[in-house]
């Protein structure tokens, strides 16, 4: 009898399982990784607790040449109900720290939760990020999308970051203008994981108007007003210039539609939910119908902000292709 041939993956496994402050598991579902509560197995799932793990796993993901994903929080992420054949990384532990240091620079790990930076900034006595304590998300992947609200974003006050890079094993510091930043997103990599971030800020006592504790419950009420809770990865899609994602969808009359387990929010109509034990391939489908549906009653096509992992590449193309508003020209070189 011939013997099994071990995969890249199953290499990778072995491998790191001797590596200290780093757990390693098989097939875990994304339904337990990811804010929408549905997904597929992550063939292998890799969380680091300690920078002194980064060389080994870098070392050991370069060489091995298998797909990844930085996984955070989870919370812009949708793996089709096939799963992810590849590596899932998640930072815990030493990558949550926080620095406030000079004054007005904070160093942020990558897996610290943007509420808990937007208030550890107000309770160190500094104004400009209280915008992301309604996100929630991590600092990495608010960097690797650029991520904001409220009339602010990353970019607004990020100096520089540390990425590890397992394609070529190498940890780098890059400074806000080499990283490409706009409405979200950025040129960071699927192969490249920010594990910090240093931002500038300015002493509260220099803001003028709303700042601090006072607009961070403002901005908790604005959210829970406005916002629905459950399972929901945020908003889906980016605004198209001068308008709304979710105005046009529900001027489209999909506020409430449904297609198996997946609904438009009633409550804000550029919102997805999922429902218990649902599944991600209907979130996707829906998505593919709400695009196309915009495209064909008002020229407009949107672009969906989920990171898609697992998905055919056809369906992911129809939501996350160039958006275009009407009478700009597609890429065939038409007018819509």
């Amino acid at each position: 009898m011939m013997a099994a041939v071990q995969s890249p993956l199953d290499d990778l496994d072995l491998l790191l399982r001797s590596v200290d402050d780093v757990e390693v598991e098989r097939d875990v579902p994304a339904a337990r990784l990811c804010t929408y509560r549905v997904g597929g197995p992550i063939s292998l799932l890799i969380r680091l607790s300690r920078r002194s793990a980064l060389d080994a796993v870098g070392t050991a993901l370069s060489v091995a040449g298998v797909p990844m994903i930085a996984i955070g929080k989870g919370s812009n992420l949708l793996v089709a109900d096939a799963g992810f054949d590849g590596v899932g990384l998640v930072l815990d532990d030493e990558f949550s720290s926080i620095d406030v240091k000079d004054g007005e620079m904070v160093q942020l790990g990558g897996s610290v939760a943007l509420p808990v930076a937007a208030r550890a900034t107000v309770n160190a006595g500094l104004t400009g990020f209280e915008w992301a304590v309604g996100v929630p998300g991590t600092i990495g992947g608010a960097v690797r999308m650029n991520a904001g609200g409220h009339g602010s974003d990353m970019a607004a006050s990020l100096v520089d970051v540390e990425i590890a890079d397992f394609m070529s094993g190498s940890i780098i510091t890059r400074s806000v203008d080499s990283l490409d930043l706009s409405y979200r997103r950025s040129n960071v990599e699927r192969h490249e994981l920010v594990i910090s971030a240093q931002l500038q800020l300015e002493p509260l006592e220099s803001a003028t108007g709303l700042a601090g504790a006072e607009l961070l419950k403002d901005i908790v009420g604005w959210r829970r007003e406005h916002q629905p809770g459950g399972a929901n990865a945020g908003s889906v899609f980016t605004n198209p210039p001068d308008d709304s994602a979710g105005r046009l969808i529900d001027v489209a009359g999909l506020k409430g539609h449904r297609i198996g387990s997946a609904e438009v929010s009633t409550k804000h109509a550029n919102f997805i939910q999922a429902d218990p034990d649902g599944s991600a391939d209907d979130v996707m489908a829906l998505m593919v119908e709400i695009v196309d549906e915009l495209d064909h009653r008002f020229g407009v096509r949107l672009h969906a902000e989920t990171r898609l992992v697992g998905f055919d590449p056809a369906l992911v193309n129809r939501v996350q292709a160039k958006p275009v508003a009407p009478g700009e020209p597609t890429e065939a070189g038409e007018k819509n």
